[in-house]
């Protein structure tokens, strides 16, 4: 089987590479890796067909297609790129796709659980109302969309939300929480952290969508995927600090007035931290995986703590290159902290 995994030098790119290598789907340059961000090469376990080149160019897409049999759409523009990128990347390169996609025998859609905003129930289910919050996750119901349009035309396209996933080689916003920890400073939550608030390791992710690559015909549907076991914020934190040992602590605000200060520094661009990650802060925010357990025989491996332990030992594992990498706005670069630096020192 020939897979081509768009966005295969982000995260979520790097370990679908090495999981599929390890679990032979697809030999030797049967992998084909496009993204228009570098490649660390040296963490990849195998040969790969790397290309550099952009999702929006339609010549170069059309060409990858033809040549694959299965695809994973994992590129996306983040949340801290501008709006004309969020949306030429993640609404348009997603269109380009699907049209040069008709003889493809498998897609699999990356989306996000940003779709549902701050939902009014729990567990949230697949067919719960989609209301997005920022750019980000409008762009992403709108692909959503796209993808529906070309199922309804007899793609087969799946399409998975999962929840935010974290493991080995994740950055951006837990850098710094784990910046901080490191540092043993105090953890301001955002309201009194007695809500429970999903992860989702990134192993299970890629194990999820390596079942769906091998059931091919039963998988053309939406589908969650989050932990199964998984705690309020304050307690799954405390898990993490008891490891960490450092003497960090939790520290309740008043939600209503820190979210009113984050936008205005999200505004004046003073803080990397944007809308969706602080209006759900306070919720509850967790799925069902009923539906993907059913159909894949699928289950979670990992807890919330197991899964943001891991990631937080392997940035103390390499926390020297991490400091001496650029700041960038993906989930493999620290992000600059701006005014969070600040408050950093007098926590």
């Amino acid at each position: 089987m020939k897979v081509l995994i768009t966005g295969g030098a982000g995260f979520l790119g790097l370990h679908l590479a090495n999981y599929f290598k390890k679990n032979k789907i697809g030999q030797d340059n049967d992998l084909t890796l496009l993204d228009i961000a570098n490649y660390p090469k040296n963490e990849y376990s195998g040969k790969f067909n790397f290309i550099s080149g952009d999702i929006r160019n339609k010549n170069l897409v059309k060409k990858l297609v033809s040549t694959n049999d299965c695809v994973i759409h994992a590129a996306a523009a983040l949340p801290l790129a501008d709006k004309k990128e969020i949306f030429s990347t993640n609404v348009d390169g997603t269109k380009i796709l699907l049209e040069n996609s008709q003889k493809i025998k498998k897609l699999i859609y990356i989306s996000s659980t940003a779709v549902y905003g701050i939902p009014k129930k729990h567990p949230i289910i697949e067919t719960d109302p989609l209301v997005g919050v920022g750019n980000y996750g409008i762009s992403k119901i709108k692909a959503e969309q796209i993808c529906t349009n070309f199922r309804q035309k007899g793609l087969n396209i799946t399409t998975m939300r999962p929840k935010t996933f974290i493991g080995t080689h994740r950055l951006g916003v837990f850098e710094i929480l784990f910046d901080w920890i490191k540092d043993g400073k105090k953890i301001p939550l955002i309201g009194s952290g007695n809500n429970r608030y999903q992860l989702l390791d990134v192993n299970d992710l890629v194990e999820a969508i390596f079942f769906c690559l091998k059931n091919l015909k039963i998988t053309n549907d939406v589908y969650h995927l989050g932990a199964e076991n998984f705690k309020n914020v304050k307690t799954f934190l405390q898990d993490l600090f008891d490891y960490a040992q450092s003497g960090s602590k939790v520290m309740a605000t008043n939600a209503f007035l820190i979210k009113k200060i984050l936008f205005i520094f999200e505004k004046l661009k003073l803080s990397p931290l944007y809308q969706w990650i602080y209006d759900t802060a306070d919720q509850d925010s967790f799925v069902s995986n009923a539906k993907i357990s059913k159909v894949l025989q699928w289950k979670p491996k990992y807890s919330n703590s197991q899964a943001i332990i891991k990631s937080y030992q392997w940035y103390l594992d390499n926390y020297q290159f991490i400091k001496n990498k650029p700041a960038g706005i993906d989930h493999t670069s620290g992000w600059k902290q701006g005014i969070l630096a600040l408050f950093k020192k007098i926590m």
